[in-house]
């Protein structure tokens, strides 16, 4: 019991943070997980940039070596023959042998460079699209799901005042049985009516935590903060939606996707040109600066250090890899194919689809206004036959099913409002915004 107090009074005193849409938005821009890794990947392509680019750029090394030798290096063409055939050698220098040297290369031409700079200028910029693209799709899933739980909060009310006047009807039942001027049957019945709705209350219950849950988890909040939503539901203007044309045409010029499958086309056409250049010689700037020095016994500091330096060009000349080049081009070029059949599949079914979310916004507009009409029609029945049974004329009977169509109507409306919203949602997502 004292425990029970303990936790009632820990949620009495706790602080509810309040949420409105407009907040929950804002934190999913700052705070989502996936648009955090989104903005990773955005860095990445910027870090290739800079790989790309050091193609061009000059490379410099210092190389040290110091070695021992047990038994000095043997140079041929030394010495004195000795009346046979074998070469002559002898054996020069100190034991202990130093070097240190810097070694420059600049590349003065390179056929891979450039191609592999446009290669990553676009997978930067396709980075950005795709980062965009998340951030619609990301915060137009926190939309949903905020008007998920603002149905399902409606839902939950209606559905305990439907309770509420269960209860009513199940106490005047049990009452009027007692007078002897009601039957059994309408206390079961009334009884039956109070025990189907509770399962459905508690489903709902659960349902609306859960969804809370999935919108902490995209907003970063700690599955432990008390939230309220400060939002209630909303419908906006049913007759503002664009036309189709409109929306396809917006579809083509602002959908992310495509413009990331546009993207690849080119990625994959300058991805071609790098295969190709590694069929072409490259020609680089190279220079060395040397110094070494020989003794013994690690007399380095009673030791000569002779230095030595110079430039020169460098060729390469690809001539044989093991078909790897003429693979490797092969390859590029059906990359580049797939890609160009891939926009132009998405180009196509884009029409069909633009057309399918229309249809889905216009049917659900539809059923919205009949829902919301059929809602009114059966609050006024209730009302009407409610009087009536009140003033002993209509029967018990016909206030429960008058009571039942009203709540069935009121759940059909609040399930056409989401439905429509939804719709809404996705008809501005295909355009690559939100509303």
């Amino acid at each position: 019991m004292i425990s029970i107090l303990l936790i009632a009074a820990w949620q009495g005193f706790a602080q509810v943070r309040m949420l409105s849409l407009k907040d929950a938005l804002a934190l999913g821009m700052s705070d989502n997980q996936e648009l955090k890794i989104a903005r990773l990947d955005v860095e990445r392509a910027g870090q290739q940039k800079i790989i790309s680019r050091s193609y061009l750029l000059p490379s410099m090394n210092l190389v040290g070596q110091v070695n021992h030798y047990f038994q000095l290096p043997a140079f041929f063409g030394f010495g004195e023959a000795n009346g046979n055939d074998k070469v002559p050698y002898g054996r020069f220098g100190g034991k202990d042998q130093l070097m240190t040297a810097v070694t420059l290369y600049q590349p003065l031409y390179h056929p891979s460079a450039l191609p592999a700079i446009r290669v990553s200028n676009y997978e930067l910029h396709q980075s950005k699209v795709s980062l965009n693209r998340s951030e619609v799709m990301v915060l137009s899933d926190i939309k949903q799901t905020y008007i998920r739980i603002l149905v399902l909060r409606e839902r939950i009310a209606l559905q305990r005042e439907s309770l509420t006047r269960n209860k009513k009807v199940l106490k005047d039942s049990r009452s009027l049985f007692l007078q002897g001027k009601a039957l059994r049957v309408d206390t079961l019945r009334a009884y039956t009516a109070v025990r189907n709705l509770e399962p459905t209350l508690a489903k709902l219950e659960f349902d609306c935590d859960t969804e809370t849950l999935s919108l902490k988890a995209k907003l970063a909040i700690p599955s432990d903060t008390m939230i309220d939503f400060a939002d209630s539901l909303s419908v906006p203007d049913i007759y503002s939606l664009p036309t189709e044309a409109e929306v396809y045409q917006e579809a083509l010029a602002n959908n992310q996707g495509l413009r990331q499958l546009e993207l690849q086309k080119e990625i994959q056409e300058e991805r071609v040109k790098s295969a190709t250049a590694l069929r072409m010689p490259s020609i680089g700037l190279t220079g060395q600066y040397q110094v070494q020095s020989q003794t013994d016994d690690f007399d380095y500091g009673n030791a000569y250090y002779p230095t030595s330096s110079f430039v020169g060009l460098q060729l390469s000349l690809p001539l044989f890899n093991g078909f790897a080049t003429q693979a490797k081009v092969k390859r590029a070029m059906l990359e580049r194919a797939q890609a160009i059949e891939v926009k132009q599949q998405a180009i196509d079914e884009l029409r069909a689809l633009v057309h399918d979310v229309m249809a889905k916004n216009h049917e659900s507009r539809l059923r919205l206004e009949t829902s919301l009409v059929v809602k009114e029609t059966a609050q006024t029945s209730y009302n009407i036959i409610l009087y009536r049974y009140q003033n002993g004329i209509a029967s018990r009977l016909e206030l429960t099913d008058a009571e039942l169509t009203l709540s069935t109507a009121q759940s059909n409306s609040l399930e056409a409002v989401y439905d429509y919203l939804s719709a809404r949602i996705g008809l501005f997502q295909l355009m690559g915004k939100v509303e």
